[in-house]
């Protein structure tokens, strides 16, 4: 968290310093500096940016893994704790168990990320807007076959950071390990078809949107993009009687709302 300096806030007299510490990063979680599954800084250096003692610095992280906030990492350190320790599993079980579950939490990110999307475009930082873009080159890339999982990953996290939301941020850690595997799968043959190329044009229309500062095409890109990954669910499982409810040769455009 470089820059962060609480120094100018002072505990008061009748306040334990080891609370205001244990206040101070709780801040600092509900602010976004620090997002779930984020790793602290040592308690040296917490020690040293808030001008107090490592023993109080020990006390308040004690005080917040006792209340759930923060929990230890193996090996040493502390990160942010989510509900996702509590919930993916079960989550993700209950997704796998049927397509229909699959397909509604396709529908359900559709109204998050579109949510996200939206307050990207009207409240994220040119820093933020140019990491999404550099996310955005590196999924281009041919020789990151391997990799374009990862980073499209990586580009719908961006996007949640650009939200400004911490709310949205902890949703998104409860459904993460999920999200990924289900990047992972849109990423494999016989998923994608070659398509490769339609995604990236899908995730560039995000960028784009966000980036020019347009909270309606922000949200229609990611609704169209979100319902082509839906069609492909539902083609790919459909009995040979049943008619798909969207065509999966014919896409909607990047910026085009689905049904």
């Amino acid at each position: 968290m470089p820059g962060t300096d609480d120094s100018a806030h002072v505990p008061s007299s009748s306040q334990r310093i080891s609370e205001w510490v244990a206040q101070q990063l709780l801040d600092r979680i509900a602010r976004g500096e620090l997002v779930p599954g984020e790793r602290l800084p040592g308690e040296r250096q917490l020690a040293e940016q808030l001008h107090v003692s490592r023993v109080s610095v020990r006390a308040a992280l004690q005080k917040l893994k006792t209340q759930g906030f923060l929990t230890a990492v193996q090996g040493g350190g502390t990160r942010v704790v989510s509900s996702a320790g509590v919930m993916d599993g079960a989550l993700t079980t209950m997704v796998r168990s049927t397509h229909q579950n699959l397909c509604d939490l396709v529908e359900i990110r559709m109204a998050l990320e579109g949510w996200a999307a939206r307050r990207a475009a009207e409240r994220a930082t040119q820093e933020q807007i140019d990491t999404i873009g550099r996310i955005l080159q590196a999924m281009g890339e041919t020789n990151r076959d391997g990799g374009r999982a990862a980073d499209d990953m990586d580009f719908h996290v961006a996007v949640a950071q650009a939200s400004g939301s911490p709310v949205y941020l902890h949703l998104l850690s409860t459904i993460r390990d999920i999200l990924g595997n289900m990047v992972e799968m849109k990423h494999t043959e016989p998923f994608m078809e070659n398509h490769e190329a339609l995604m990236i044009e899908h995730h560039r229309a995000i960028h784009q949107a966000i980036a020019r500062r347009d909270p309606d095409a922000a949200a229609n890109a990611v609704t169209a993009h979100l319902g082509w990954i839906l069609a492909r669910y539902r083609t790919m499982t459909e009995e040979p009687t049943t008619p798909a409810p969207l065509q999966a040769d014919a896409p909607p455009s990047p910026g085009t709302p689905t049904a």
